[in-house]
């Protein structure tokens, strides 16, 4: 079953929508309803942020053996991405030879299927990085 909290992320999820406080410009992702670097200052002054899709490898794993997983997916790699707005990002690294996989590799953000939601097949859209 999907939670309403779940329904309420989608947008940003799917757009890298999240918040920065125009108090002190701290960007934020997922979104915050307050900095938690100005703390009350930043009240009201939150706002949505389009984050920029494009970034570069920080850090990154490639997963070879995962008990649950898509066995048809392994091995896959999974990575930390500094976007080009300073905001750390995680995600899963696709059309790419594992290894090829550098830290400062240039990436992008791209809407793929995440998973599946069993019998009633309500799929499950996220982001995931491609080389540039």
């Amino acid at each position: 079953m999907v939670s309403a909290k779940e329904w309420r992320e989608i947008p940003g999820r799917y757009n890298l929508v999240g918040t920065k406080c125009e108090n002190c410009g701290k960007i934020f992702f997922p979104s915050r309803a307050f900095c938690p670097y100005c703390r009350r200052a930043s009240i009201g002054k939150v706002v949505p942020f389009k984050l920029k899709r494009s970034g570069e490898v920080y850090s990154f794993s490639v997963i070879h053996e995962y008990s649950g997983f898509n066995e048809r997916m392994m091995p896959y790699a999974v990575a930390m991405i500094k976007n080009d707005d300073g905001v750390m990002l995680e995600g899963q690294l696709v059309d790419v030879d594992l290894s090829k996989i550098e830290i400062g590799m240039r990436v992008r953000a791209v809407l793929r299927k995440l998973d599946e939601d069993g019998e009633a097949g309500v799929i499950h859209y996220g982001y995931k990085f491609v080389p540039e």
